[in-house]
């Protein structure tokens, strides 16, 4: 639930432990996902703010690339076996597909400060380009997701179980921004290492927007 939404959001953050979680990633070492960069200077100047406002509140970023999540693919290996391994024959037939649409380059726009009760995030908006592009890629492999997909910039996960009520009042000069035009214009296949789950984003593929 969005605490923007005070009727639905849950009465107090949910912070994260700063943990490597292993019995997450089971000794696998990168987790993947096609991403959105996001390289626009207002942008990231308003990623700057949202992120001084909420302060002590976040964990560090730990050098985290900002992006857009469009799907989450899971640990990349040559033969899965768990259910949130993705096999590379899939990562290529799925960048392979994106590829083959031939989409033009188009644009989102950005807009003010929200939150999911885990973590902090600006809100994104389309006209409908990001479901067509998901809906290239969930035919090939079944998307490692708990809840509806939701378009954002994260701006940090938690630290500190804070009150929603707490939390809408400092996020406030923020919430209610004009959009920021992002163009994208290109497609990336990322990936982390699994221990740090705010480390930064190695490229593993790109598809170049027509």
């Amino acid at each position: 639930m969005l605490l923007s939404d005070p009727l639905q959001a849950t009465p107090t953050l949910l912070p994260s432990l700063r943990d490597e979680y292993p019995e997450w990633h089971s000794g696998r070492p990168r987790y993947a996902l096609w991403s959105i960069p996001v390289d626009c200077p207002a942008v990231l100047q308003r990623l700057h703010e949202a992120r001084r406002l909420l302060g002590d509140w976040l964990h560090p970023v730990q050098g985290r690339q900002a992006h857009i999540s469009l799907f989450i693919c899971g640990f990349p290996c040559a033969q899965p076996y768990h259910d949130d391994d993705i096999g590379t024959a899939v990562l290529q037939a799925q960048h392979s597909a994106l590829a083959g649409l031939n989409v033009a380059p188009f644009e989102l726009q950005l807009g003010g400060l929200n939150s999911f009760a885990s973590a902090a995030f600006l809100g994104v908006k389309d006209d409908g380009q990001l479901d067509q592009l998901r809906q290239v890629l969930s035919p090939l492999s079944s998307e490692i997701r708990q809840v509806a997909y939701v378009p954002h910039l994260t701006v940090g996960i938690y630290r500190q179980a804070v009150s929603a009520d707490r939390w809408r009042e400092r996020a406030e000069p923020l919430r209610d921004c004009s959009p920021l035009t992002l163009a994208v214009r290109e497609l990336q296949l990322v990936s982390y290492a699994a221990r740090e789950l705010q480390g930064p984003l190695r490229i593993e593929a790109r598809v170049a927007l027509a």
